[in-house]
C-alpha cells in the first residue's frame, strides 16, 4: 500500500512498498481558476453554436427553440467535464492547456464514479456566483480541494515541465527495439500519463538503491501497467526482462519529450 504525505509545499509525496518516493505537485487555486475560465468559454461557444443550429432549422416555435437551447446548455455544461475527464484521464481542454489533471487522492487514476461525483458537485461549488463556494473551499483546504474533490476523494495536480536527465547515459546499454515501431511509440505517448512516465523514470534512476526482491516486484508492476496500455509484440516480451521493457518504454517517452 502506498503511503502519502502532504508537505508545506503543497506536494503529494507517494512512497511505494518498494521504498521509492515520488512527488506530485498539487495545483494552486489560481491556476485551476484559469483552466475553469477557459473551459467555461468553450462551453459558452458550444451552447451558442447549438442555439444557432436550432435557429437555422426555422421549423420550431420561439418557445420550443428557447426550451431546447436551455436544455442544450444544461446537457453541455454537465457532460463536458464528465466526458473529457473520463476520456482524457482527468483532463479537460482547460486543464490540458494549463498542465493540470485530476487524480485519485491516493495518486491513482480516476473511476467513472469519481468523475461523475466531482462534476455533479460543481453545481454546489459554483454557488452563489463566480465559483465562490468552490474557490473558498479550495483556499481553505490543505490539499487545494473544492467540495466536489472532497466528495469524490480527488485532487488536482500540476504537471511541471519535465526535467530531462542524461538520456544517453541512462539508455546506453541496449538497443531499443520499440523505436522500430512508430505506431506503438505513438500509442505509448498518447496513453501514458505524465505521472506514470515520471514514476517509471524515477524507478530507473533509483533502481540500484532498491533491494533485488523489491526491485523485481516494482518493475514487474510497472511492466504490467504498460502492457495494459498497449499491446507489445510477443517476441519482444519473451526476450527481455520487465526492467528492460520499462527502460525501453521510458526511452521512447522521454526522447520524444526532449525533442
Amino acid at each position: 500500500m502506498n503511503s502519502l504525505n502532504y508537505n508545506k509545499l503543497d506536494t503529494l509525496q507517494i512512497t511505494t512498498p518498494e521504498g521509492v518516493r515520488f512527488s506530485l505537485v498539487l495545483a494552486d487555486p489560481f491556476r485551476r481558476l484559469f483552466a475553469f475560465f477557459l473551459d467555461q468559454l468553450i462551453i459558452y461557444l458550444a451552447v451558442i453554436t447549438a442555439g444557432s443550429v436550432l435557429a437555422m432549422l426555422g421549423m420550431l416555435s420561439a418557445d420550443v427553440a428557447v426550451s431546447l437551447i436551455i436544455l442544450a446548455q444544461f446537457v453541455i455544461t454537465t457532460c463536458y467535464g464528465i466526458v473529457f475527464e473520463w476520456w482524457w484521464r482527468g483532463q479537460t481542454i482547460g486543464k490540458r492547456v494549463f498542465r493540470l489533471s485530476v487524480v485519485d487522492e491516493q495518486g491513482f487514476g480516476l473511476s467513472l464514479t469519481q468523475v461523475i461525483m466531482r462534476n455533479i458537485m460543481r453545481i454546489v461549488d459554483t454557488l452563489p456566483v463566480f465559483y465562490l463556494v468552490g474557490g473558498a473551499a479550495c483556499l481553505l483546504s490543505r490539499k487545494n480541494q473544492r467540495l466536489g474533490d472532497v466528495a469524490a476523494n480527488t485532487i488536482v495536480i500540476h504537471h511541471r515541465q519535465l526535467q530531462i536527465p542524461d538520456l544517453e547515459n541512462l539508455f546506453a546499454e541496449k538497443y531499443n527495439t520499440l523505436r522500430d515501431s512508430k505506431l506503438l511509440a505513438a500509442q505509448l505517448r498518447k496513453r501514458c500519463t505524465n505521472e506514470l512516465a515520471d514514476i517509471a523514470l524515477q524507478a530507473l534512476i533509483r533502481r540500484n538503491e532498491i533491494v533485488p526482491e523489491k526491485r523485481l516486484r516494482l518493475f514487474h508492476s510497472l511492466a504490467d501497467t504498460f502492457k495494459a496500455l498497449v499491446t507489445f509484440p510477443e517476441d519482444e516480451l519473451e526476450t527481455i526482462s520487465d526492467e528492460q521493457l520499462v527502460k525501453n518504454v521510458v526511452e521512447v517517452l522521454y526522447r520524444n519529450e526532449a525533442g
